[in-house]
């Protein structure tokens, strides 16, 4: 039963660092590091790197410059866009150090596993930002930022004190994000398109030879007759 335990909290902390940092890496870091550092939790070996004092310097100040960046409107959008090359890979980095050095295949079992949640997570946190952002009020963008906020160390505490309850919500966010996902997708491709057909030129239409100009009518019979003129 103890065995048991472990696994889960195990599988809880890697799973739930993967999709924290899917939504905000530094601030995964800067709750792990101080929870670490302070005493509050036990990291693995391979993370214990995460309570140098340095590396929670960095984390919390990365941390403060995308509190700022992920609350303006558009600005959010391209460091999402930028961050998609790094929260990916470092979540499937945290996930496999959280499993410890068990074997190779745990650790690389682990770590796709915890890149394909924080690809999802990361791609549901950046889709509905473009949709909040075609709205030309900042408040909803603000409301979501700081939710996120929220969520991300309301997640890592949820994992490491509930880990049992924390792996059926994670287990609903992922039937949810494989539902929302295509949706999202469609919306966002009908806003850009509606971007496309606002900043786009309409090209004048050529006429109908090289040499005459046509009146286009619409003849008793539903046929279109053109009367050229020289």
């Amino acid at each position: 039963m103890e065995q048991l335990s472990q696994l889960v909290d195990t599988i809880s902390l890697s799973m739930g660092a993967a999709w924290a940092s899917g939504v905000n890496l530094y601030a995964t870091i800067l709750a792990l590091g101080i929870m670490g550092a302070t005493g509050n939790m036990t990291l693995p070996p391979d993370l214990q790197i995460l309570t140098n004092p340095l590396v929670i310097g960095a984390a919390g100040l990365m941390f403060v410059i995308e509190f700022v960046a992920d609350k303006i409107p558009g600005v959010d959008t391209g460091w999402d866009a930028i961050h998609t090359f790094i929260r990916i890979p470092a979540g499937a980095m945290l996930a496999a150090g959280a499993v410890g050095d068990v074997n190779t295949a745990v650790s690389l079992s682990a770590a796709i596993l915890g890149g394909s949640i924080a690809a999802g997570t990361h791609a549901a946190k950046a889709g509905t930002r473009v949709m909040i952002n075609a709205s030309p009020e900042p408040f909803t963008n603000w409301a979501a930022s700081l939710t996120e906020d929220v969520a991300v160390i309301g997640g890592i505490w949820l994992a490491l004190h509930n880990p049992l309850l924390f792996l059926v919500l994670l287990i609903c966010f992922i039937i949810l994000m494989i539902w929302l996902l295509p949706k999202l997708w469609q919306a966002i491709k009908s806003v850009f398109r509606t971007i496309g057909r606002l900043f786009g030129r309409k090209e004048p239409e050529p006429p109908l030879d090289g040499n005459s100009v046509g009146n286009v009518q619409e003849g008793t019979d539903g046929n279109i007759h053109v009367d050229k003129q020289s």
